[in-house]
């Protein structure tokens, strides 16, 4: 053997010597669904607009709800626990969410509690299930769908599943940026939060975005989680609806402050919206 193959060779093995003795970073210690609980959901605020609106639309109080897509089913399982009524059916095709949900989030429940929570692993196209008083469908997990003879096929098991004047929620949200590549960071405790927009397709509205962790000490959970959307406009979805047989759509678009243009977390009922780059909002389709 060479010199310099010599002092290659110990490089190499000093090198594997290091990564063997060397602490595992923050994102390799990391917990993807924890942390896109924390970064993503507001469980609480979307809970209360559920109950608010359906009080207002309705006169009585829902009491039973089912969460499509409902991945680690946080939202269902802080349903169930608002009243001593309240039952919550949560739908997702993904095996590992569900359990990790199950774990982490249904286990808090009391016994009496978890009678009143079912966990289902199936298609949301093709899942059977009693009828309730609130279907809603988050976190722009609809916009899976990419044409609209599924979107409709969706709407319209929507609408079997709910009673007489149970009501579908979902959200949307649209301006330029929809139709843009960007990222958007924000800073969390413990961890900074980056949503990317990677790919878009003009000519599909095909939509790829992936969520990113970065942490203190430099390391890095790439592409924690992607997806593949068609952006989809609220008048086309809305127009969709009308035809599953919803008999009436509201939209609610966030407000913004008149003089910042800041976002606000205020919802009004609104047919009109001003050029903003960016604005989240509801629909909200009643049979």
């Amino acid at each position: 053997m060479t010199t310099a193959e010599k002092t290659r060779s110990r490089q190499s093995a000093r090198a594997k010597k290091a990564a063997l003795s060397k602490e595992p970073t923050m994102a390799q210690l990391a917990d993807r669904h924890a942390l896109y609980q924390e970064s993503v959901q507001n469980s609480e605020f979307e809970l209360d607009f559920i109950d608010d609106t359906f009080k207002q639309l309705t006169g009585r109080t829902a009491a039973s709800m089912r969460e499509d897509f409902c991945g680690t089913a946080i939202s269902s399982v802080e349903w169930v626990e608002r009243r001593d009524n309240n039952t919550a059916i949560g739908v997702d095709y993904d095996s590992e969410v569900l359990s990790w949900g199950e774990k982490h989030n249904a286990s808090r429940l009391k016994p009496a509690q978890r009678e009143r929570l079912q966990l289902v692993e199936d298609d949301v196209l093709k899942v059977n299930t009693e009828k309730v008083d609130v279907i809603q469908a988050y976190n722009f997990s609809y916009w899976f769908f990419q044409d609209r003879k599924t979107m409709l096929d969706y709407f319209r098991r929507t609408r079997e599943a709910l009673v007489d004047d149970g009501i579908l929620f979902l959200d949307v949200f649209g301006g330029s940026e929809c139709y843009q590549t960007q990222k958007e960071k924000r800073k969390l405790d413990g961890f900074k939060y980056i949503w990317e927009q990677a790919e878009f397709n003009a000519m599909t509205n095909e939509l790829k975005c992936h969520i990113h962790f970065h942490f203190p000490d430099k390391s890095k959970l790439k592409k924690a989680f992607s997806y593949t959307w068609r952006v989809w406009g609220a008048k086309e979805l809305r127009e969709i609806l009308e035809e599953a047989g919803f008999s009436e759509t509201i939209l609610y678009r966030q407000e913004f402050d008149a003089e910042t243009d800041e976002a606000l977390d205020d919802y009004i009922a609104t047919e009109e919206a001003e050029d903003y780059a960016c604005w989240l909002g509801y629909i909200v389709a009643r049979p």
